[in-house]
C-alpha cells in the first residue's frame, strides 16, 4: 500500500507545470547539444551551445523559488520570490528565442517549450494574485 506524500511537496498547478518545464527543457537541451557541440570548420564552437545549459539551469530554479514564495510568512518576502520566478521565466523564454536562431534540427521542440512557458505564465499571473 502506498503511503501518502507529506505536505512538503505542493500540488499546485504552477508547481507541477514548473516540474514539467524542467523535464522538457532538459530533454530539449540534451537533443540540441548534440547538434551544437561540434566545432565549426574554422575550429570555433557554436555560441548557442551555452543557451542549452542556461535553459536547464533556469528551469531547475523555478520550482524551488515557487516553494520559497509559498513558504514565506510575510507578503514582501513572498513577492520577492515571485519576482524571481517571473525573471527566470522571462530569461527562459528569451533563451528559447535565441536557440531558435541556431543551426539545429530541434527547433520544433523549442516551439513546444515556448508553448508550455506561455501556459506557465498564465498560471503564474493567477498564482501571484493569491500570494
Amino acid at each position: 500500500m502506498a503511503t501518502p506524500l507529506p505536505n512538503k511537496f505542493p500540488q499546485t498547478a504552477l508547481y507541477k507545470k514548473a516540474e514539467e518545464i524542467f523535464a522538457l527543457s532538459r530533454r530539449v537541451s540534451e537533443y540540441l547539444v548534440h547538434d551544437l557541440a561540434s566545432l565549426k570548420e574554422d575550429g570555433t564552437e557554436d555560441p548557442h551551445v551555452y543557451f542549452t545549459g542556461d535553459i536547464v539551469q533556469q528551469s531547475t530554479n523555478l520550482a524551488p523559488e515557487i516553494l520559497k514564495a509559498e513558504n514565506q510568512l510575510f507578503s514582501e518576502a513572498k513577492h520577492k520570490h515571485a519576482a524571481s520566478v517571473a525573471r527566470l521565466t522571462n530569461l527562459l523564454y528569451k533563451n528559447c528565442e535565441r536557440l531558435e536562431h541556431s543551426n539545429s534540427n530541434g527547433k520544433e521542440f523549442l516551439n513546444l517549450l515556448r508553448h508550455e512557458l506561455k501556459k506557465f505564465r498564465k498560471l503564474q499571473r493567477t498564482w501571484m494574485l493569491t500570494l
